[in-house]
């Protein structure tokens, strides 16, 4: 099982990681979609494991979902 984290522990990694800032103020677990703005000033939401393992640290206008094949 993976390492369970706090909201805290979310925050902190989003600073150093991205140039998004973390909205959400609870976090409840990793199927919980969290509330970011983009350094371009759009708001965005995605899972906390899609954000941190799959690099999608940014709104859809600056980072464009890739296309499905």
């Amino acid at each position: 099982m993976g390492k369970r984290w706090t909201l805290k522990e979310i925050k902190e990694f989003v600073e150093k990681n991205s140039d998004s800032e973390l909205l959400t103020t609870e976090y409840r677990g990793f199927s919980q979609k969290l509330e970011f703005k983009c350094a371009c000033g759009n708001t965005f939401e995605k899972p906390w494991k899609k954000f941190k393992e799959n690099h999608q640290r940014k709104c859809e206008v600056c980072q464009p979902p890739k296309a499905s094949r």
